[in-house]
């Protein structure tokens, strides 16, 4: 029985054809990309780190973010769920995300520029390109 519903569930990924009974034209069904593995990892890495950094904010501070952040209440909802002030949701929304963020850099700081890499060889060629023009063409506007 399994092997069975597994046969139908990939037939119907695999199944990108379709004949519109009104017109008789050939329709394309896309059918997305599963994300590989290597986006798999980077996905659940992210969650792990986003979760930690939650989980290490001081209670007061960590509901207000999950109520507001994951469970996208409004900032009323939030307040009345938790019975505080809407201002004092959203100061603590504030300084929860800001200890959250100070949290994950000191995690990942060292390593965040690795994530990012300076492309020297391509802003070299873009700078080169740049004075080229402006050689050629001194009235050349940077603006545009």
């Amino acid at each position: 029985m399994h092997e069975a519903l597994a046969r139908l569930r990939s037939r119907k990924r695999n199944d990108q054809l379709s004949e519109n009974e009104e017109d008789s034209d050939l329709l394309m069904n896309v059918v997305e990309p599963s994300p590989g593995p290597e986006d798999n990892a980077s996905i659940a890495e992210t969650s792990q780190f986003l979760e930690a950094a939650v989980l290490e904010l001081p209670e007061q501070y960590r509901h207000v973010v999950i109520l507001r952040d994951i469970e996208d209440m409004s900032t009323a909802e939030t307040a009345a769920a938790l019975d505080l002030t809407e201002e004092n949701v959203k100061v603590r929304l504030h300084r929860g995300r800001a200890m959250a963020r100070n949290w994950l850099l000191s995690k990942i700081g060292a390593r965040a520029k690795d994530a990012f890499p300076f492309m020297g060889v391509r802003c070299d060629r873009v700078v080169a390109a740049v004075f080229a023009r402006l050689a050629i063409d001194p009235g050349f506007d940077l603006t545009k």
